[in-house]
């Protein structure tokens, strides 16, 4: 059990995409009396199971999994509401004796629990409308261009082909004055956990686009054309939404508007997850408090057993 007044204790199982994360964070749960909480930002959403690789009731293997399926594809989670919810669940899970165990690809979720998260200027309709008109006048390398000119370290972090966020940060510099790595600069960093992390990933990188590449396909053949095609027939989304935005939907939404044949659509799907699977990995060489496990090794479990139990 907790002791009173002793900060709750998690482990934070990070890696890229297809790096296996959530098998092995069950073979863990399993040994370790512990729950799961989702630290992903597409499994968060009801009726998208194919495309976001979300472990079925049998690869849960019998452990409680937090923050899966509590979104209908029409709303949104911000970082803020997954951090809120994410601590709440810590506590909670710690109080009934258990341990936490996080697992996700989501790095900008895993920043707001390790980090904090800065307090930022509300959004204003009016600027944001604006910088939208600039986007499609203008395009997104101009855009985040500025960004470079006005807040370089920003603009480091955040992907030329990731324009939300880039009309996110000039926002928060048009309303305030100030570059938004300003903010995050002021926040207090009190930890409100113990946090243990273990990054799993493949020894190189062409496993890993072996792996994208293969685990695509099978999303193809359990059928994720179908999956989509009911979001399409709603009625009621687009493809400005997070939910159709996550990568795999998106490019099969572009099929589906007649903008890709069926080769291009798996193409450019397979090239997208690459490309996130990049950015985790520049997002996880920040984490040098973390401990580095290879997937695919035959001890892996052992190991991840070993520094999970020394974090208790």
């Amino acid at each position: 059990m907790m002791q009173p007044n002793a900060k709750p204790r998690a482990i934070l199982l990070m890696g890229p995409t297809a790096s296996g994360k959530s098998t092995l964070a069950v073979a863990m749960a399993q040994r370790l009396d512990a729950e799961i909480i989702s630290v992903d930002s597409a499994l968060v959403y009801r009726g998208m199971d194919i495309g976001t690789a979300k472990p079925t009731l049998a690869e849960r293997g019998g452990i409680p999994h937090h923050l899966i399926d509590i979104l209908d594809p029409s709303e949104s989670f911000s970082t803020g509401q997954f951090r809120s919810r994410a601590l709440a669940l810590i506590e909670d899970i710690s109080r009934r004796g258990k341990l936490p165990i996080l697992v996700g690809g989501t790095m900008l979720y895993f920043s707001a629990l390790t980090q904090g998260l800065a307090q930022l200027p509300e959004a204003d309709a009016e600027i944001r409308a604006q910088l939208d008109r600039e986007l499609t006048e203008l395009g997104k390398e101009t855009m985040h261009a500025r960004l470079t000119r006005v807040d370089p370290v920003a603009a480091a972090r955040i992907h030329v082909n990731d324009p939300q966020r880039v009309q996110r940060a000039l926002e928060v510099y048009e309303i305030s004055g100030r570059p938004l790595t300003s903010f995050f600069a002021d926040q207090a960093n009190e930890q409100a956990c113990e946090f243990t992390k273990l990054i799993v990933a493949p020894a190189d990188r062409k496993t890993l686009h072996q792996q994208i590449a293969r685990r695509f396909e099978v999303m193809l053949d359990q059928g994720l054309l179908g999956e989509v095609q009911a979001l399409w027939d709603r009625g009621d989304l687009d493809d400005s939404m997070p939910s159709i935005r996550c990568v795999g939907y998106r490019q099969v939404w572009s099929y589906f508007q007649g903008e890709d044949d069926y080769d291009g659509m798996r193409e450019k799907a397979i090239i997208a997850t690459r490309q996130l699977a990049k950015r985790q990995f520049t997002w996880l060489r920040k984490e040098t408090d973390a401990v580095q496990l290879l997937s695919g090794t035959a001890d892996l479990l052992d190991q991840a057993l070993a520094h999970g139990m020394a974090h208790g």
